[in-house]
């Protein structure tokens, strides 16, 4: 059995202060290191929960804080102007949809849980990228969201079909116990 609560859960929670500090943190030298440390922890929890196991906690908050922690410092990116409201809907798109099938699926009460990606896990890089791109001004960073936005609808894809070939496994699976 999960234990509830492990070291890599409290460094996932790290996340969440980083999540409200970033938009009081005017330096941009400052914000990348926010951005620096979140990323870290993010790579540091899932290393740790691979060496000493996961929790049932860390399964939720995980993503949570990733999400948590992308959508603050991408608003507070926008806000500034450094990217337009669509660029934003385009490179929170994977994390935006992955909110509300998670609420689809309580709703329903078929909760379904899918395994990271090498997509998913490619959009968090270029989100990353994108963020550092943005707060150093860099010249092409709306080309970076651009290039987020397409690596997400891929993603999104690629977890939709992964999806779908669960559940016609489930029905499948189901149908024959019925008979």
């Amino acid at each position: 059995m999960k234990r509830w609560v492990t070291t890599a859960d409290i460094v996932t929670a790290l996340r969440f202060p980083l999540a409200v500090l970033f938009p009081l943190v005017p330096s941009p030298g400052w914000q990348l290191a926010i951005v620096a440390t979140a990323a870290a922890s993010d790579m540091a929890d899932g290393v740790l929960a691979r060496r000493i196991g996961g929790s049932r906690a860390g399964a939720v908050l995980d993503p949570v804080a990733d999400k948590v922690f992308m959508a603050v410092a991408f608003l507070t990116i926008a806000h500034r102007g450094l990217l337009s409201w669509y660029e934003l809907l385009g490179v929170l798109l994977r994390d935006i949809l992955a909110v509300l099938a998670f609420l689809a699926t309580l709703l329903l009460r078929r909760p379904v849980a899918l395994p990271a990606r090498a997509g998913g896990k490619a959009v968090t890089i270029a989100q990353l990228l994108t963020l550092v791109a943005a707060i150093a001004d860099w010249t092409y960073t709306r080309h970076l969201a651009w290039a987020t936005a397409a690596i997400a609808v891929y993603a999104l894809w690629d977890y939709g079909r992964m999806a779908a070939r669960r559940s016609a496994r489930a029905a499948r699976s189901s149908s024959q116990r019925a008979h």
